[in-house]
């Protein structure tokens, strides 16, 4: 099952990034504007169609992919999008790719590797009572609007994309959590029982809304603020949720040392990939 979890989400971010840079070449073909005519110009290009094919290959991939592995496992995979999406932009936007970039690259895939392997993440459970979804719903949608509002204009680009930019990560850890309720739902009882489930509608109205935010993010201030917060963030609070809500484990103790060390690892390759990428905001969303 475990091996199934890391195949699907590893194809989903695969998948996503395929989406994202296809999405993002169509675009770059199109006369600048907005509305009907963008949509209709747009449809009418084979890269908008493979992007969007891509998108929703992603969201089929996250869904299987939670159905047969823990949250904490799954969800801190699709940081993968990153340097997939900028190896598959770079032959696409004809754009080079310098040896930095190459070394931030491998940083994120050691760092993630370094953290999975020493947290092992492991759990099977896919529901919980609402006695433990009430606190995690309280806090994740508390902690996003307590974001918003501390990124109020007037503060500074840096900080109001960084804030942003986590409450978009925690809006992404809280629709995965909700998606895999949902999808356990589908496996276990049937369409009727999916759509009828309440998890189904919050992971639909949290994705808007996690979405919304990182558009607001990237608009905000400099990617070198927003991505780090929303690619460690997310990682983050996903494991956290899958632990308190799910009843997941991950190794601790001595454990903690490869565990944060990893994390820097990829925190760096973050932090570098924005610096030496210029245009990877455009690549990767």
């Amino acid at each position: 099952m475990t091996v199934l979890a890391v195949l699907f989400a590893v194809l989903g971010a695969a998948s996503n990034a395929v989406g994202t840079a296809f999405q993002r070449k169509a675009a770059s073909t199109v006369p600048h504007g907005g509305g009907l005519g963008l949509l209709r110009a747009l449809v009418r290009r084979p890269a908008w169609t493979i992007g969007i094919a891509g998108v929703v290959g992603a969201a089929v991939f996250q869904a299987l992919a939670l159905i047969n592995g823990p949250l904490a496992l799954v969800q801190p995979l699709f940081i993968l999008e990153l340097p997939f999406a900028l190896l598959i932009a770079v032959p696409l936007m004809h754009r080079p790719l310098s040896a930095q970039a190459w070394w931030a690259v491998g940083a994120i895939l050691a760092g993630l590797a370094l953290v999975l392997l020493a947290t092992a993440p492991s759990g099977v459970h896919q529901q919980a009572p609402m006695t433990r979804w009430t606190p995690v719903l309280l806090l994740c949608l508390g902690t996003m609007a307590a974001a918003v509002l501390l990124a109020r204009p007037g503060r500074s680009p840096l900080f109001r994309a960084a804030a942003l930019g986590a409450a978009a990560a925690v809006g992404n850890a809280l629709t995965a959590a909700l998606m895999k309720s949902a999808t356990g739902r589908l496996a276990d009882d049937g369409l009727p029982a999916f759509l009828t489930t309440w998890q189904t509608y919050g992971f639909a109205v949290t994705g808007v809304c996690a979405l919304l935010l990182l558009e607001n993010a990237l608009q905000a201030g400099p990617l070198v603020a927003s991505q780090p917060a929303l690619t460690v963030g997310d990682a983050t609070v996903s494991l956290l949720i899958g632990v308190t809500l799910f009843d997941e484990h991950i190794r601790t103790g001595w454990w903690l040392v490869p565990e944060t060390a990893g994390v820097l690892v990829l925190l760096w390759g973050v932090l570098r990939l924005t610096r030496v990428v210029p245009a990877l905001g455009d690549v990767v969303h």
